[in-house]
């Protein structure tokens, strides 16, 4: 009977979740072909060792990580006793494993973990009542997930390790516990003694083996229609991520067979050719095995500045709406035929959010009727959208949820391709950037002002800055080409910091050109907005311009803005650009340790220093600037409490510097509430759209009384080069004041203050 009722029992599992199985890998290969996640697949494997195994990005939040770490180990040895267990009902009920199941530490190492499972899960289950989103609402970052199934899957982890002791406790009275009469296996001792000497053992030991089965077998069913289905398609999921990871260049435009679509050959392409992604069918295999993998753990929400400021995006509902509304799609993908005429109507009326969540657009339509097929992947309430554009339209690409989630889910590439589509295919997205995108276009800039304003910082130097022309060698003792930027160059906040730096590299002997007027928009700003066309004509324009520029060995190029940086470095590789780039303050932070730049003058002042995202979490640049910082006398230093990986946007990415934001709380000002909490003297940071937010908030916070009149926001290259001294005053001012012993007029400056090369 105890056979039959275990092989029954393994029968009914094997066809039920067999069945689904089959069901999901058939949907996921559905996907369109993604080229390249197979490449290196030993740096991969490695990858998901340490992820995987090593749960490390889950250890990057201690108390959560811990417990997670105890619980995936637990369950990886306590397969151990799943078999033992059934070997006990269907082999011998004195089964052990060959060679090592009978050792004193297999049993020691068994209830080891059986123990700290069931402390973790412990752990759990306080967590999500302290932070149940019925008492934190959207503070809390359960808020929106699945939390009933949780709740059961807790349950039946706390199951299979409570049948694991009590039939194993039954075990060591009847003698057949394999590790004989032995304590190491000190849990299984103590419930012994617990239950105490009787005959009744072995039905106890008989019921609970049952029972320990039927928990296996019911909470194998149960992980594969539920969240927990991250269990087999996390370590997958691992393997196939980008690497290093999502985050840095963005991914281009693909077509139905996962090559890069080039823009500067579209008339060649097909009619059907889908720009991003405009229906669930468009994404890739990646793109569902990302959406099946989600676990709903809310870290990617609690880390977002969209949503910490009450706005509708939580990049959580964003992938688990992809998910719901793809598996409630799958029998039109599978084939399913929409009927000839259906015109489906959508309303929000009366619909149910479920969880209480009305930022969820899944909802809207429910179950997999026509209007499930037929329903725009984007759209508002009326249209019936999975994701509401003032949804897609929040985010500003800082890369929080990418850097948070456990499982590698690629949240920013399925936005912006998205974006893509709204803004290729459907003219749909905010009225404002049109402006932008128009600027880029005709000016080269986002501001649409004069290219001749590209050279009028050079005015304010009293040096002369040399010219790389395209097409020309450049000097063979120049170091660097500085790529100043459009902000750098035209923004007033932000031309000081390029005055500065300029000084600080001619101070350290550091020999530098620039492009002037041949510069260009590196297109970021269109990217992130989802101009993938414009992005591809403004980079291979500004790739044509710097390949041009002859050299000896690969062109190094220092950058002041993270957003330049982070194109040029990252993405214009993908348009036959490569060179060598840095962060000015990596620059700086190598200047200062090599003893070129010095600082001697002491600034006795409070500084806090905000990591822009770009420069931070998309390319790992934390230490450089508080190098610089940490140089200066005087200054003394105070980290936010949202600081490096978890720093906290100042809401100018995604484009969203060139948008009105309408809804909840300004970022900027919630960043800069932080930053004056610290009553600091000066707020730091290394971009020059983070210091136009965060001197705005300031600037705001000042006039309502609510901060002092005397904070600054500044680059660390300012402050770099205050330390230095008084910088001497630019070449015509001099000129001016000291004429020389020469009693000729002395000879009219350079009004560019440029010298060719």
């Amino acid at each position: 009977m105890r056979i039959g009722l275990a092989l029954g029992m393994l029968f009914v599992t094997v066809a039920i979740a067999g069945r689904r199985i089959a069901w999901l890998v058939r949907l996921i290969r559905s996907g369109r072909p993604v080229l390249g996640r197979t490449d290196d697949i030993k740096e991969r494997a490695r990858d998901q060792v340490i992820e995987v195994f090593g749960q490390k990005r889950l250890l990057k939040w201690n108390a959560p990580g811990i417990a997670h770490f105890f619980t995936f180990w637990g369950f990886v040895v306590l397969g151990l006793t799943i078999v033992e267990a059934f070997g006990a009902l269907v082999i011998s009920q004195d089964f052990a494993f060959p060679f090592f199941g009978h050792a004193r530490w297999l049993g020691f190492f068994e209830d080891f973990f059986a123990v700290a499972v069931l402390l973790g899960i412990s752990y759990f289950a306080v967590n999500r009542v302290r932070n149940a989103p019925q008492r934190k609402h959207r503070g809390s970052r359960f808020y929106g997930s699945h939390t009933g199934p949780a709740w059961a899957v807790l349950g039946m982890i706390g199951l299979v390790v409570i049948t694991l002791l009590l039939y194993r406790g039954a075990q060591f009275n009847t003698g057949h516990l394999p590790f004989g009469q032995s304590k190491w296996a000190f849990a299984s001792y103590l419930v012994a003694k617990a239950l105490g000497t009787g005959a009744y053992n072995q039905g106890v030991e008989t019921f609970f083996l049952l029972a320990q089965m039927a928990v296996i077998f019911g909470f194998t069913i149960l992980v594969t229609y539920s969240k927990h289905l991250h269990i087999a398609t996390a370590p997958l999921n691992v393997l196939t991520k980008r690497e290093p990871d999502a985050l840095g260049g963005l991914l281009p435009v693909t077509d139905a067979e996962g090559q890069p679509i080039d823009f500067a050959d579209v008339e060649n392409l097909s009619e059907d050719t889908v720009f991003g992604k405009g229906k669930i069918e468009d994404f890739g295999w990646k793109g569902y095995l990302d959406f099946a993998t989600c676990t709903e753990c809310g870290r990617c929400q609690s880390q977002c500045p969209a949503w910490n400021t009450d706005k509708p995006l939580s990049p959580k509902l964003v992938i688990m709406n992809l998910r719901d509304h793809l598996f409630a799609k799958a029998p039109y993908i599978f084939g399913k035929e929409v009927p000839e005429g259906a015109t489906p109507s959508f309303t929000d009326e009366g619909v149910e959010h479920l969880h209480g969540v009305p930022e969820s657009g899944f909802e809207r339509v429910q179950g997999s009727g026509i209007e499930q097929a037929l329903r725009p992947l984007v759209g508002t309430a009326e249209e019936g959208g999975v994701i509401d554009p003032d949804v897609l339209w929040s985010c500003t690409t800082c890369g929080a949820c990418v850097e948070q989630c456990p499982v590698d889910i690629e949240h920013i590439d399925h936005i912006v391709d998205m974006r893509r589509y709204q803004v290729l295919i459907e003219s749909a997205f905010p009225s404002e950037a049109g402006v932008m995108l128009r600027n880029i276009e005709n000016k080269g800039n986002p501001w649409g002002m004069a290219n001749s304003g590209r050279d009028e910082w050079m005015n304010e130097l009293s040096f002369d800055v040399r010219r790389a022309e395209p097409g020309t060698r450049l000097d063979a003792d120049i170091d660097y080409l500085f790529w100043v930027g459009c902000a750098g160059a035209l923004e007033d906040r932000s031309r000081k910091v390029t005055v500065a730096f300029a000084e600080l590299m001619h101070t350290a002997g550091v020999e530098f050109a620039v492009l002037g007027q041949a510069e260009s928009c590196t297109g970021d700003p269109a990217r992130r907005l989802g101009n993938e066309f414009l992005f591809q004509m403004q980079g291979m324009q500004n790739v044509e311009t710097l390949n041009s520029v002859e050299r000896a060995g690969p062109l190094k190029i220092v950058a002041t803005c993270p957003h330049c940086f982070n194109t040029l470095a990252n993405e214009y590789s993908q348009l036959g650009g490569h060179y060598e780039v840095i962060h000015h303050t990596q620059l700086l932070g190598r200047l200062v340790a090599d003893g070129r730049l010095t600082p001697v003058e002491p600034i006795d002042k409070l500084v806090t220093y905000h990591d822009p995202c770009y420069l931070g979490r998309h390319n790992k640049v934390y230490t450089p600037p508080r190098e610089v910082l940490g140089a200066i006398q005087g200054l003394r230093s105070q980290e936010m409490h949202r600081c490096k990986e978890r720093g906290f946007c100042c809401g100018a990415g995604g484009a969203r510097f060139w948008m009105e934001e309408k809804i909840g709380k300004r970022i900027n000002v919630e960043r800069t509430d932080e930053a004056l909490g610290l009553d600091p003297d000066v707020i730091s940071t290394a971009c020059p759209f983070c210091m136009v937010m965060l001197s705005d908030a300031v600037a705001a916070k000042v006039g309502e009384g609510e901060a002092r009149e005397d904070v600054q926001v500044l680059d660390v290259a300012q402050l770099l080069r205050r330390s230095l001294g008084s910088p001497p005053p630019p070449a015509d001012e001099a000129a001016a004041a000291d004429p020389g012993p020469s009693p000729d007029p002395a000879p009219e400056p350079d009004p560019e203050k440029v010298a060719s090369p």
